[in-house]
């Protein structure tokens, strides 16, 4: 008779961290493989386009009922369901719940939790503790567009908003340019900005960093410029850039709210995202013009495109760019923006890294579905 026992492996956070978690340059190197495998479609994402980041759900802001929850600050559960190819193989999806009033309880705003399973029978293969995972796939990403965009001698490092997403994205861009000798940093919360450079000093104790008071003093003359802070809706709340305060040659990395000037945007940069197709999805669920509503630059592309003063293939994807169907970096004059939100498939192939190294080290603890199942 066939085997029809399942055995799953559940992996705690502290077994993640052994398995390799934090390994920035390896998740760099996973991260720019997965884009690769987006870029020619060897995956399946949720939705009618295959193209959808996940589902929400989400509470009314005057519940009906007495337990069901208040709407209130990045309060929602989602689950991000995902497949990809190649050397991967598989299907997952991370599935989380979300609060900001969670901070106040000492835990993170959102507690992660990651599946993989076969994607033949479906059967899971294993459970993870999803928050490293999610967030070093996410610091990853900043550093593979370095990697490919940012120049190979880049010396400085610009960072505006000094929160958890520049923390990290600090790491990949020290790792793919080791050349960096200077960060210059801008932020609105003293807390934040102190915890931030204090980071940086121990980590990184041979490169100075030093505090800023405008976007302009980070900006003139770095080589790598990242911007992520959090800002309310409406162009006029976003972080602005202006073209004559960047570097020819920079690359900058946006993973959050910007704005930028239009006539810099059409004719001078060169427009990179992680995914068009994603964008277009969250564009397709807001009121036109859809950057008023979600600041990202990759949705402002989507605007100029839908509105006939860009065309879709004037966007390039990193992946098409790793993969050498697009150019890259070509010379020291064009400026690079560089546009991503996530995709599930980066959970699921980080995901698929940290299972594999825990299986080869005997990290985890491995728990019995069933022998075989009550109802075949």
């Amino acid at each position: 008779m066939a085997d029809t026992s399942i055995e799953v492996l559940f992996l705690s956070e502290p077994d993640t961290i052994a398995a390799g978690v934090t390994d920035v340059a390896t998740c760099i190197d996973v991260m720019a493989e997965t884009l690769r495998l987006y870029a020619i479609g060897d995956y399946r994402l949720g939705g009618p386009q295959a193209n959808a980041q996940g589902i929400n759900l989400t509470f009314p802001a005057e519940p009906e009922f007495p337990r069901m929850p208040r709407n209130g600050p990045d309060r929602r559960f989602t689950a991000m369901p995902a497949y990809l190819g190649g050397e991967f193989h598989l299907a997952g999806v991370k599935w989380y719940g979300s609060n900001v009033a969670n901070k106040a309880k000492g835990l993170p705003r959102s507690i992660h939790l990651i599946t993989l399973n076969d994607p033949d029978t479906g059967a899971p293969k294993a459970i993870m503790a999803g928050n490293l995972v999610s967030a070093y796939r996410t610091a990853a990403v900043p550093g593979v567009g370095a990697k490919y965009l940012a120049h190979p001698d880049a010396r400085v490092l610009a960072v505006i908003g000094p929160g958890a997403m520049n923390t990290t994205s600090l790491e990949s861009f020290v790792a793919v340019r080791p050349s960096i000798e200077e960060v210059r940093v801008l932020g609105r919360g003293k807390q934040s900005l102190d915890r931030f450079i204090e980071n940086a000093r121990t980590r990184h104790p041979g490169i100075t960093i030093r505090a800023v008071e405008t976007a302009e003093d980070a900006v003139r003359d770095a080589d790598i410029v990242s911007v992520a802070t959090v800002s309310p809706p409406g162009s006029a709340n976003y972080p602005y850039l202006d073209e004559e305060w960047l570097k020819p040659g920079a690359f900058v990395s946006l993973p959050a709210n910007i704005r930028l000037d239009e006539d810099f945007v059409l004719k001078r940069a060169n427009r990179v995202l992680d995914s068009r197709g994603i964008h277009e999805v969250w564009a397709d669920g807001l009121p036109t013009p859809a950057h008023e509503h979600f600041g990202m630059i990759g949705i402002y592309f989507v605007d100029l495109v839908r509105a006939g003063r860009l065309r879709r293939d004037d966007i390039s994807e990193i992946g098409q760019i790793i993969e050498g169907a697009r150019p890259g970096r070509e010379d020291d004059e064009r400026i690079h923006l560089f546009g991503f939100g996530g995709l599930p498939i980066e959970d699921v192939s980080w995901a698929h890294h940290v299972y594999t190294t825990a299986q080869e080290r005997g990290i985890g603890t491995r728990l019995d579905f069933w022998t075989e199942p009550f109802l075949p």
